[in-house]
């Protein structure tokens, strides 16, 4: 979103508005505010089951009460049929009792209303995008945090490397995942060709599909055959011949007259008796590279540490202080900072907020989330590598947001009155919500962020919202630091020298949220107005 659709935006909110008009329906899986809210759908698609059960639990009564009715007259072999009364029920029976049962139209209209119910609340249920970006969401965590599958289909948070198993986090209750949950992460990744990630969740699929196998499930889509169709296939793609014979071959097992499995094997037979040193793929699957991110093992080692930056006994030069910046407003109740980095300098303020004013913000925004877009020229995209909605606050709409702004002129000493200043961007991160390495200062000058009028962003200040269980720390790619999420706390830095160039040394990340919802708000400035403030140098390390 441009600043000129931004200013539009906030215009109407300032107006009191209605979010709803100003967007189409917006996706689920990208902001956790968003999952929630799909809870209430859900809840009345119980109590439609809940009624749905109830009338079919009194329409069975009665049909047992009928079988028994029957049944005990064929099991009573000392009343002659030669009884005419008996012999008018048995013909009435056979005539129009069992026509009747047969043709009942209550269990028409049972399954009538439970489908009523279900088409009421469709509009407002995830769709096949949400699905997808859901199971590329656990695929992210997965190589993120080198998770292991089997793990996560158990409810387990557990980073195996080796012999060596970590736990990174532990929730009260295990939650585990179905046998076909597993068969649709991998079918997405599958769908994409993308066979690194589908064969283990297939596998994971298969294993427990064979553990249940006899069993019927109503909601679920797929089965062991589906599950042994997808993983033979993609297992001959890598090249793992001999896998996808034996997988056809227990297809086959279960579902003997499928020719294009047959085929399949018989394929698969001559290949491995022209090849037969070739029994397995001879090089590792590769994991996919999208879009193509040189800083990956950087950037995902620095996530692993779930927060890593440095202390002060490591390192003395780094220093705590209660912080004035010579303000009046400060005197009272100066900032709790902590230097975290020098070059390029970082602070942490904690408790710049309270619990309060988080949720007021956080309150505030949530009318108004869309999706997060990236800058593509002078284009504004949805993407992969930044999964969060995001909401601009004039402020205008709240006093509090007024005294916010005075907080931050205060500590930082710089002119945050728009144009000066960018409103203040409210995120909400989905599900393993992420934003992979970037900078926040424009690197093109074709970028939307010239047309305020007002340079490039000088400076960041960024609060926490919110704490979360695991992940979703902040990584300084050249700075090989990590800063966890600290609930109500705010992470301060400068995005350009003093000579106005970009610092490559703020090249950051907002890791995937591994556990947790996780909200920040950043108050972007810009460099007119500071001149005074932050006077130009043409040292280029200042």
């Amino acid at each position: 979103m441009g600043p000129g659709a931004r200013l539009a935006l906030l215009a109407l909110l300032a107006l009191g508005g209605d979010p709803a008009a100003v967007t189409g329906r917006e996706d689920t899986f990208s902001a956790l505010t968003s999952v929630a809210r799909a809870l209430a759908p859900e809840r009345r698609l119980l109590g439609t089951l809940r009624r749905y059960l109830r009338g079919e639990e009194a329409r069975l009564r009665d049909l047992t009460r009928f079988y028994d009715k029957v049944l005990s007259l064929h099991e009573d072999l000392k009343i002659p049929v030669v009884n005419p009364l008996l012999a008018f029920t048995l013909i009435k029976r056979l005539q129009s009792d069992w026509r009747n049962v047969v043709h009942s139209l209550e269990a028409t209209e049972n399954i009538r209303a439970l489908k009523d119910g279900y088409e009421k609340v469709e509009q407002d249920l995830p769709d096949f995008e949400d699905l997808e970006g859901a199971a590329r969401a656990l695929m992210r965590l997965q190589d993120v945090y080198m998770l292991n599958v089997k793990g996560l289909a158990r409810g387990v948070f557990q980073r195996v490397t080796g012999s060596s198993i970590t736990d990174l986090y532990s929730p009260r209750q295990l939650f585990s995942l179905t046998a076909d949950d597993c068969f649709q992460v991998g079918k997405v990744a599958y769908d994409t060709g993308d066979y690194y990630h589908a064969i283990p969740w297939l596998e994971e699929a298969v294993s427990l599909f064979r553990r249940a196998y006899g069993e019927w499930k109503t909601e679920d889509e797929a089965s062991l055959e589906d599950a042994l169709d997808y993983l033979a296939f993609a297992c001959f793609q890598v090249g793992n011949v001999s896998c996808a014979l034996s997988l056809s071959r227990e297809f086959l097992v279960y579902s003997p007259d499928n020719k294009r499995m047959a085929r399949n094997v018989l394929k698969y037979e001559r290949l491995l008796a022209e090849n037969g040193h070739q029994t397995a793929a001879e090089t590792a699957i590769q994991r996919p590279n999208v879009p193509h991110l040189q800083t990956r093992d950087t950037y995902e080692g620095l996530c692993q540490t779930l927060g890593s930056q440095p202390t002060h006994y490591q390192i003395p030069s780094l220093y705590c202080s209660y912080e004035t910046n010579s303000s009046p407003y400060l005197l009272l109740q100066p900032a709790r900072k902590e230097v975290v980095h020098l070059r390029p300098l970082i602070a942490l303020y904690h408790d710049f907020v309270s619990d309060e004013e988080a949720q007021k913000i956080r309150e505030l925004a949530e009318p108004w989330l869309q999706r997060s877009v990236v800058a593509s020229g002078e284009k504004q995209l949805q993407v992969e590598y930044r999964i969060s909605k995001s909401a601009w606050l004039k402020d205008t709409v709240d006093p509090m947001l007024v005294t916010l702004d005075h907080r931050i002129a205060a500590l930082t000493g710089l002119d945050i009155q728009p144009p000066y200043a960018e409103y203040l961007q409210v995120v909400n991160y989905g599900i393993g919500g992420h934003y992979e390495p970037h900078f926040d200062h424009a690197t093109s000058p074709s970028s939307p962020l010239y047309r305020m009028k007002s340079g490039n962003r000088v400076a960041t200040f960024m609060i926490y919202l919110s704490s979360v269980e695991a992940g979703g720390a902040t990584a300084f790619i050249y700075g090989n630091f990590s800063v966890p999420v600290v609930k109500n706390a705010a992470l301060f830095w400068w995005n350009l020298h003093r000579s106005g160039e970009g610092d490559g040394d703020t090249l950051h990340a907002g890791c995937p949220v591994l556990v947790g919802d996780k909200w920040v708000a950043n108050k972007w400035i810009h460099e007119y107005g500071q001149e005074f403030r932050r006077p130009c140098s043409t040292n280029p390390k200042d």
